[in-house]
């Protein structure tokens, strides 16, 4: 019962194999908590165990690669049972599980943080965002343009959706806005957009795993998590304030607390069409400036952040990669011109922040992992690539980048779809 598949002793994994193939023989795998919890998790830490005994790529971030990438390829080729991907894709569609991930994540980061870091890195982001999205758009137009792709083209099919912010909040827009504006239907221009959202998150992906090797044999170039390059403070390696354990009634507390602060954020983007997950994180952060958390409260956040980062993350990208990752659509995207094009972009973005950064004192790799956020797949993205880079922490920032940068390029692209089509 020592020896584990992730957090899974291998007898009971032994027995939930045997479990879920005798239900799939049925076919009755229902789509409840229980079958969820155990499912995912067998998928997503076996995916992930393969990434890791794997030699040099489980050093770039591999596991977070194949808990997102082999579930998709197994759903394409009919290598799961039917049972098993109609139990895990309505649940993963119904139960809104992705969200109750992120806000874990965000208010548990945010409230870990030292609350000088937070101000000076909310206030710095930006600098490397904007340039590097300047920078992106420029590169991967002229290197699409010169492969033969069209300016036109390139720019609004690969590199904006790139910079979008993911599906839902970006490639979906952009196909209804540009349907709107060219009189193509809909579907056929989100097929047209999708493929570079998806492989421009794998890019992404795969480049923050590198970065976190480089930072292993370069330990000045990262914060490991932390962007202030003037700080001592370490969200990962807590101070003596959160060593203190908090009771699980705190925990329950601050769970209840971070599901909250998302509901508030619905409420609001049910009233003012705002993204949720920025309310919330804005939220978070007057919390955190105001104290309006007690210390014990902040713990218990801290406490709950640390369970869904270890236990969580890689059953979620399970689940992504079989209800929201269609293998056909990414295998679509390589082309070589294509290919070429959208990693010129990924690179020309992470590149950005690495250089811009040491200028405003912060950390080169962590602020280019913030920046493959931005083109990176929404927060499905966000949770990979920081899985990949082992950066967890800098979720708070990957939104911004995410959500922020993602409707910013939307708006103006829009904008001047609209024109360039008129």
């Amino acid at each position: 019962m020592n020896y584990k598949i992730g957090i899974i002793p291998i007898p009971i994994y032994v027995v939930l194999i045997g479990i879920f193939a005798g239900m799939s023989a049925i076919g009755r795998v229902p789509s409840d908590i229980m079958v969820a919890i155990t499912l995912l998790s067998i998928g997503g830490f076996t995916c992930a165990e393969i990434g890791y005994r794997i030699p040099i790529i489980r050093s770039i971030g591999a596991g977070a690669i194949f808990a997102t990438f082999i579930p998709s390829a197994l759903v394409y080729y009919h290598l799961l049972p039917q049972p098993i991907i109609k139990s895990i894709t309505e649940w993963t569609k119904f139960s809104n599980f992705l969200y109750l991930f992120i806000a874990s994540i965000i208010v548990g980061s945010i409230l870990g943080m030292d609350r000088k870091v937070l101000v000076a890195g909310f206030l710095k982001i930006f600098i490397p965002l904007g340039l590097g999205t300047i920078v992106a758009a420029i590169v991967g137009t002229v290197v699409g343009t010169l492969l033969g792709i069209g300016t036109y083209k390139t720019f609004f099919f690969i590199v904006v959706p790139i910079m979008a912010g993911g599906v839902g909040e970006g490639a979906i827009p952009l196909s209804v806005g540009y349907s709107a504006i060219m009189g193509v239907p809909q579907g056929t221009l989100f097929a047209q957009i999708l493929p570079s959202v998806m492989l421009g998150s794998l890019t992404a992906i795969l480049l923050s795993g590198t970065l976190n090797f480089v930072g292993k044999r370069r330990p000045h170039l990262t914060g490991e998590g932390r962007l202030q390059e003037d700080s001592h403070e370490d969200v990962e390696h807590p101070d003596a304030a959160h060593q203190l354990q908090p009771d699980l009634k705190t925990v329950g507390a601050a769970a209840v607390m971070a599901v909250t602060l998302y509901l508030v954020g619905v409420l609001g983007q049910q009233l003012f069409d705002f993204p949720a997950p920025i309310t919330m994180l804005f939220i978070a952060v007057v919390m955190k400036l105001t104290d309006g958390a007690s210390p014990e409260l902040e713990r218990g956040a801290y406490r709950v952040y640390k369970f869904f980062q270890t236990c969580v993350t890689y059953p979620l990208l399970f689940a992504i990669g079989v209800a929201l990752t269609p293998w056909e659509e990414l295998i679509a995207a390589f082309t070589i011109r294509n290919l070429i094009t959208i990693i010129a972009t990924v690179v020309s973005i992470m590149a950005t922040g690495y250089f811009v950064a040491p200028r405003l004192k912060m950390f080169p790799i962590d602020v280019a992992i913030v920046n493959a956020c931005h083109s990176g797949q929404g927060g499905t993205g966000d949770v990979a690539i920081l899985t990949a880079a082992n950066r967890m922490q800098l979720m708070p920032f990957a939104q911004i980048a995410t959500r922020i940068g993602g409707a910013i390029v939307v708006t103006l692209a829009l904008i001047a779809a609209g024109r360039i089509g008129g």
